[in-house]
């Protein structure tokens, strides 16, 4: 272990195990360590580097701001924010967004949306929340109130109340939870954390269908399967589901720390100034990035290249598990995939990491998860396939 490590484990408030490797910088898909090793990364720092590392225009676009203004307040109005709501609210199709600091800030003001128009309607007697089994919502009180894991959830309860939890892609399962007490469902198209399973397009149309036939705020968490990584710009895309809010992050400042909750038809109304706020989300710094990003994936065509070499991608996994026992299955959509084991895959990704200098990430026990840049080519994945198969 050398003097950075020691230093950090004696310093940091101990919630990670972190791998003991010391990054320095990055470049394109590559990062390397303060030893000057080079690593290929399919893990984009948890799908945030969608753009990967130095993208042309980004850091000058970044940089340009800090010289200007990074931060002013929300009782003013900044050029960057309006910059990047125009283009955020055009590609996903909403009316209103409220940028945060993270996707759990996200979460939360999507939570409070959904009970503030059960409020409006019921004077607080319309409060409860469905959400999802498996699911991975974020790691403050109230995203972990909705998130469907005992593990997460068990050392902090008790947490919110009415919160109740239906089977993922069992649409009877969330028919019997609703009564009149509910105010809102939440659900993620694509199951990150859980392990990359992807909502069927039936469950998510009976689940618009419920949220209209009982005046319910549906809520899609895109935080992870949004901006681009599925091959649209928003996994709900695909099916032309249109949720009532939407949260997304990530991807959206490619690494500067912004997130965002967005709302349509009666969601866009429900809160009214002072219900919600937030001292640094949505500065000019932030959403100088979010706005070359957006600018970067419309005049780049990013979805068009995530198509392509996510299918590939696919391919050549498809194909690693048919050559291995000891895979099941892969499964997902555009560059979020999932190779599911019959073993544990810990040991796997360390290996991968120390041996192969291949950074990837699991999603539980039992899967490893593919997530890198949006902006890997056929060549890269080739690269990654072939330090894998040493490992496996």
């Amino acid at each position: 272990m050398n003097q950075e490590i020691k230093k950090a484990e004696s310093e940091l408030y101990k919630t990670y195990n972190r791998y003991p490797v010391v990054f320095d910088h990055g470049d394109r898909v590559y990062l390397y360590d303060i030893e000057g090793q080079k690593y290929l990364d399919f893990f984009a720092g948890i799908a945030v580097l969608g753009l990967g590392y130095h993208y042309p225009g980004f850091d000058e676009a970044v940089k340009a701001q800090i010289d200007k203004l990074y931060h002013t307040s929300n009782y003013f109005y900044n050029q960057p924010a309006i910059n990047a709501a125009e283009k955020l609210l055009e590609v996903s199709e909403m009316d209103r967004v409220f940028f945060t600091n993270s996707g759990t800030e996200a979460i939360e003001g999507a939570i409070k949306i959904a009970r503030r128009y059960g409020y409006n309607k019921n004077k607080g007697n319309q409060y409860e929340i469905i959400a999802m089994k498996n699911s991975f919502h974020g790691r403050s009180i109230g995203a972990l109130s909705v998130t469907g894991n005992e593990h997460y959830r068990e050392p902090f309860e008790p947490l919110l109340p009415g919160i109740k939890f239906a089977d993922f892609n069992v649409l009877d399962s969330v028919k019997k939870l609703i009564n009149e007490k509910t105010c809102g469902i939440i659900v993620e198209p694509i199951q990150g954390e859980g392990g990359i399973h992807q909502a069927t397009e039936e469950f998510l149309k009976g689940l618009r269908q419920l949220a209209d036939e009982n005046d319910l705020i549906f809520i899609f968490d895109e935080i992870q399967c949004g901006m681009g990584r599925t091959g649209k710009y928003f996994a709900w895309q695909e099916y032309n589901i249109r949720p009532d809010v939407m949260t997304v992050a990530k991807a959206l400042g490619n690494g500067v720390p912004i997130g965002a909750f967005l709302a349509c038809g009666k969601a866009a109304t429900a809160m009214i100034p002072g219900d919600h706020g937030t001292t640094y989300g949505g500065n000019p710094l932030v959403c100088a990035a979010a706005d070359e990003v957006l600018s970067i994936f419309e005049r780049d065509k990013i979805l068009d290249h995530v198509n392509e070499v996510g299918a590939y991608l696919k391919e050549k996994l498809d194909k690693l598990a048919a050559d291995h026992d000891n895979i099941i299955e892969c499964r997902g959509r555009g560059l979020m995939l999932g190779l599911e084991f019959n073993i544990p895959v810990g040991d796997i990704v360390k290996e991968a990491l120390l041996k192969e200098h291949l950074v990837l990430i699991s999603a539980g026990t039992n899967i490893i998860r593919f997530i890198p840049p949006l902006i890997i080519t056929r060549e890269d994945v080739d690269d990654a396939i072939e330090r894998l198969k040493k490992v496996i």
